[in-house]
């Protein structure tokens, strides 16, 4: 009995001597790469999804939603815009939209040499930004696009990337996209913009809570003919092919 009592408590002790210590950086590091893991692939599976499904709702429509109790907004598809929308937005915010993927390289340098300035993101970037991030100036946000933009180029057509960014685009005060836009400013649809109508909705793009399509400044019109010539100039060179029919 002593002889077993004496081995019980040998065991005892190399059990105890077998058994891993507790190590809480490690188990906190790994409990990390699977959070890390599990966001990839939930942002993986929802640009699969939103590639053939059109996104609910964005961060920003939500926001704009609480502020001012209700928003306007209607998707359409892309064939059911003006053409001249299409090139409009595409001169005005990102005219070698059909050329990169995701990232305009001599854009990003111009704005650099600019002393950051002007603005280099793309149409695809502000896709990624209104889809599944937040609106404002943030590294983390940016860091977030910047890894996106290319799985979104990789698995959406330019066509649906433009028909996305038409839809879910800040286009006024409370007002999302250019169906919205268009009823709003000009008592039409998408479909019946005219030329200088769509090139006034994309020339208030970059600051659409403080410009007016439907009541231009001299800058406003003056930058609406620019887009014109340019909407004229990528279809006549083949930087609209990628998202025209």
């Amino acid at each position: 009995m002593a002889k077993a009592a004496g081995k019980s408590k040998r065991t005892g002790k190399t059990d105890r001597a077998k058994r891993k210590p507790f190590r809480p950086l490690r188990l906190l590091r790994k409990w990390l790469i699977r959070a890390i893991l599990a966001v990839v692939l939930l942002m993986l599976a929802l640009i699969l999804i939103y590639s053939f499904l059109n996104p609910p709702i964005t961060l920003t429509m939500l926001g704009e939603k609480r502020r001012l109790g209700e928003i306007e907004r209607q998707w359409v598809p892309l064939e059911e815009m003006a053409p001249a929308m299409a090139r409009s937005a595409v001169a005005a915010e990102d005219a070698n939209f059909c050329l990169h993927w995701g990232f305009d390289v001599e854009a990003i340098r111009t704005a650099m040499e600019g002393g950051g300035n002007r603005g280099a993101s793309t149409i695809s970037q502000q896709v990624v930004k209104n889809v599944f991030f937040w609106q404002g100036r943030n590294w983390l946000r940016k860091a977030l696009e910047a890894a996106t933009t290319p799985a979104v180029e990789a698995l959406w057509s330019k066509r649906r990337i433009l028909e996305v960014y038409l839809n879910v685009a800040e286009t006024g005060n409370g007002i999302f996209g250019v169906e919205a836009a268009a009823q709003h400013y000009f008592g039409v649809s998408a479909a019946k913009l005219s030329d200088r109508q769509a090139a006034l909705i994309a020339a208030a793009l970059p600051n659409p809570k403080e410009r007016n399509p439907a009541k231009p400044s001299n800058y406003l019109a003056k930058r609406a003919r620019a887009i014109t010539d340019g909407a004229a100039t990528i279809r006549a060179d083949g930087r609209a092919a990628c998202f025209e029919d």
